[in-house]
């Protein structure tokens, strides 16, 4: 992105707005002819994505008309609607002033004059601001946003990413239009210190895709991010974990590299496509992917059969690449960075719940399953691939492997037997190890024929660490202790 002067870059944004908030409309707004129709779907997602702010302070960044502003007065202690366009400050405290807990102020968000005392707010709300700031002057906000909030604090936003969404027409267009990572990789490197040199920072809790954006223009770009202000000290332990060792965005690449294009799990394309036809999948049926990976099988599922397609990983390095992937594809993938064990859904939701070799990390499957079950349609199908176990005592070597990874594994038959007791019926369990050992060589033998472009592309430590750990889950499949299973289980 090219540099520009801070203060040429205000005067160019503020230029741009002037222009499109000569209407002040909702399509001015959201620069979109189908705005009001985008709204309807569009408005009450984004505030279910919200933490509860009942009677809280709530601080309202580029608040526009206020599209936003009534629906947090409706529930907020307070709320501070702030937009640095005077006449779209005034529209929003013509529309929503009889809010008696409401205030409005026209102000410009980078500007120093701007003061909002050190942990006085519980909730952050933006929607469409950081795309119209600098880089230098989205990281500085950001470093003020952490200051204003309280510890336990939320902030929410919402940008427009990779490429442009609305289609109304523009003489110029100075919006920035990100990589996700930019903002999430800006939002945790944020600190803050307290007068008792505490030191806090930024929690991601989710980063999401915009569901009725996904839906009704099959586009991913509209994303948006919950962080927590949390204490430095404070475990955030397996997320950690995934982003910083399993699935580093290094170790996500080489991964790709063996499975195929999209895909991080046994077999890429290969199994996926005839593990999905099991499913029989029909057109406008939904679905939930856990661990979705970086979406290979969701972009799979939702051109090749026209289903909606739900797709969650608790990995933001994993989500970020999904997001990348989707630029470009037509399809209803709605991606979200998200624990299984913590995300609910109404009952009855769901067509289809698929997931490949994640489950293995689920200490608590029973629990898990119940979900899976209440979260289905009658008639509806799950269909999981997992590492599994031989069901005799397993050897030194392996408990170590297992204890090393985190894994929680069970034999096949106990692993159908948990579907079955959470309700499920013609539960299939299947022991594919198998066809586990013979995708394994294959995968391992296309890595060492390609072993001088796997080192040029990425290094001699890398191909090492691929061609030891598929030689090693060979050894342990092949002496029967390390199993892969096959499960599918209906919901009367």
């Amino acid at each position: 992105m090219a540099a520009v002067n801070g203060g040429a870059e205000r005067e160019v944004q503020k230029s741009y707005w002037m222009e499109h908030s000569q209407d002040l409309t909702v399509e001015a707004m959201m620069l979109d002819s189908r705005a009001a129709d985008l709204d309807k779907e569009e408005r009450p997602e984004v505030l279910s994505l919200l933490p509860p702010f009942k009677g809280k302070s709530v601080l309202e960044l580029g608040a526009g008309i206020g599209r936003f502003t009534g629906e947090l007065a409706k529930e907020a202690g307070h709320v501070l609607a702030l937009d640095f366009i005077e006449t779209v400050i005034k529209k929003n405290e013509s529309i929503n002033g009889h809010f008696a807990n409401a205030s409005f102020m026209c102000a410009d968000v980078t500007s120093p004059e701007l003061k909002i005392e050190d942990e006085s707010v519980d909730l952050i709300f933006s929607n469409w601001l950081l795309m119209y700031l600098s880089d230098n002057e989205v990281e500085n906000l950001a470093e003020r946003m952490i200051k204003w909030l309280k510890v336990g604090g939320y902030i929410f936003f919402r940008e427009s990413c990779f490429h442009q969404s609305g289609d109304c027409k523009r003489k110029s267009n100075p919006t920035h239009y990100r990589e996700p990572r930019f903002y999430t990789q800006v939002f945790k490197n944020c600190h803050a210190h307290n007068s008792g040199s505490d030191s806090f920072e930024l929690s991601l809790i989710t980063c999401k895709c915009i569901g009725a954006y996904a839906r009704n223009k099959k586009n991913q770009n509209q994303i948006c991010w919950l962080f927590q202000k949390v204490r430095s000290t404070d475990d955030r332990g397996f997320q950690r974990f995934l982003d910083s060792v399993q699935y580093k965005s290094s170790g996500i690449l080489r991964y790709e590299r063996v499975f195929g294009e999209g895909f991080v799990s046994t077999g890429g394309i290969e199994t996926t496509k005839e593990f999905v036809s099991k499913l029989e999948l029909k057109p406008g049926q939904k679905v939930l992917d856990v661990g979705c990976g970086i979406g290979g099988g969701d972009f799979y599922m939702a051109e090749k059969f026209d289903v909606d397609v739900i797709a969650i990983d608790l990995s933001v390095n994993m989500i970020s690449f999904a997001l990348e992937r989707a630029i470009g594809l037509k399809c209803s993938v709605e991606f979200e960075v998200a624990d299984c064990t913590k995300k609910t859904y109404p009952d009855n939701t769901f067509d289809v719940i698929y997931s490949r070799d994640t489950i293995l990390h689920i200490q608590d499957k029973p629990s898990l399953f119940k979900e899976f079950f209440r979260w289905l349609k009658p008639g509806g199908k799950v269909l999981i691939s997992d590492y599994c176990k031989n069901p005799g005592t397993p050897s030194e070597e392996f408990k170590e492997y297992i204890k090393q990874r985190g894994y929680d594994l069970h034999d096949v038959g106990t692993y159908g037997k948990m579907l079955k007791d959470a309700g499920f019926h013609e539960v299939v369990a299947e022991d594919r190890t198998d066809q586990f050992i013979e995708v394994l060589q294959r995968e391992l033998d296309a890595v060492e024929k390609e072993k001088d472009e796997f080192i040029c592309d990425f290094s001699k430590e890398d191909y090492d660490d691929i061609v030891d750990g598929w030689r090693a889950k060979l050894k342990r499949s092949s002496k029967g202790e390390q199993r892969w299973g096959l499960f599918i289980a209906k919901k009367k």
